[in-house]
């Protein structure tokens, strides 16, 4: 099991990749260095291998499906995660690693709001992205989480090994993010300086269809995650909605004993149902999710054991 694992997924990086394998090299020189290839078409895996990096290739496209075959592949007690276009400085490798190594944090959170990300960062809608994305899911999870869509992350042995990624894609960070609040690990925002790709290095990301799909993960993994507030919202929405068509009708059937307004009526009816149906789907799935996470926590423990013998085979 290696100590330190740095991990770099790559599509078209081969201006910025090189750079980026030495200078973690030379902050953290007894890290591992894993550079997996996204199918890129310019000269990325000559030159990672040319700088000394670990290289291996994951033929399915997307971001996710690269992280999902590294946290299978590798065994570290902590992994640096960052990216190969050169934006995140390495200098602040060392400090991720000992929040995880000396501190037993598992997921610390390179935070580029809270420095750098909006002056070096020249392409507005991304910056009101990632403020849109950060606010829903702290007001959605009562959190205090920094930056919810940075690339650079290090992780503990027992979160890498226990993380069930689903996302193929760049919505890879906002999915680990709602995972780990979900299940009350810990977390730590350590503030990083960003800088904007060099020229003639372009980025990956489509702002608007990228966007879509960080909101509808996040749309999804509410809905997982928290059953019971997702289905008691609809229930009281269902309800107000069924009280809203209900009241001219029982107005008008007190003062002539009639309804005429048949579909008025209908309409009450249905959501009337819909609300019932949702409520006791919230209690059911609640109560499937809170047996879902006592198998986390044993499947955690279970890790957790496995990474102690791990370190006294070593010692």
């Amino acid at each position: 099991m290696d100590k330190i694992a740095v991990l770099i997924p790559c599509y078209n990086e081969g201006k910025t990749i090189k750079k980026v394998i030495e200078n973690f090299k030379e902050q953290l020189p007894e890290a591992k260095i894993y550079v997996y290839d996204n199918n890129s078409q310019d000269d990325t895996i000559a030159q990672a291998q040319s700088a000394g990096a670990i290289v291996r290739c994951e033929k399915r496209q997307g971001k996710g499906n690269v992280i999902r075959t590294m946290f299978r592949d590798i065994d570290a007690h902590c992994y640096i995660m960052a990216d190969g276009d050169d934006t995140y400085p390495a200098e602040y490798a060392q400090q991720l690693a000992n929040a995880v190594l000396n501190d037993n944090i598992d997921m610390v959170i390179g935070d580029r709001l809270s420095s750098t990300y909006f002056t070096e960062n020249k392409r507005p809608f991304h910056n009101f992205g990632n403020v849109l994305v950060r606010r829903l899911i702290n007001m959605l999870y009562k959190s205090d989480i920094k930056d919810v869509m940075t690339g650079y992350r290090a992780f503990g042995y027992k979160f890498v090994k226990t993380f069930p990624v689903l996302s193929k894609g760049f919505e890879i960070e906002t999915e680990m993010t709602i995972h780990a609040l979900d299940k009350n690990l810990l977390l730590k925002n350590i503030p990083v300086t960003y800088r904007d790709r060099p020229e003639g290095s372009q980025s990956k990301l489509n702002t608007y269809s990228d966007g879509f799909r960080v909101l509808k993960t996040i749309f999804v993994l509410f809905k997982n995650y928290k059953p019971l507030s997702f289905f008691m919202w609809m229930a009281l929405f269902s309800f107000l909605a069924a009280l809203g068509f209900l009241t001219p009708v029982l107005i008008e059937y007190f003062q002539t004993g009639l309804v005429p307004k048949l579909p008025s009526f209908v309409a009450c009816v249905f959501f009337s149902i819909c609300s019932i149906q949702s409520f006791y789907e919230a209690m059911n799935l609640d109560i499937i999710k809170q047996n879902e996470r006592r198998e986390f926590e044993n499947r955690f423990n279970e890790w957790a054991d496995r990474e102690r013998q791990y370190s006294n085979q070593t010692k």
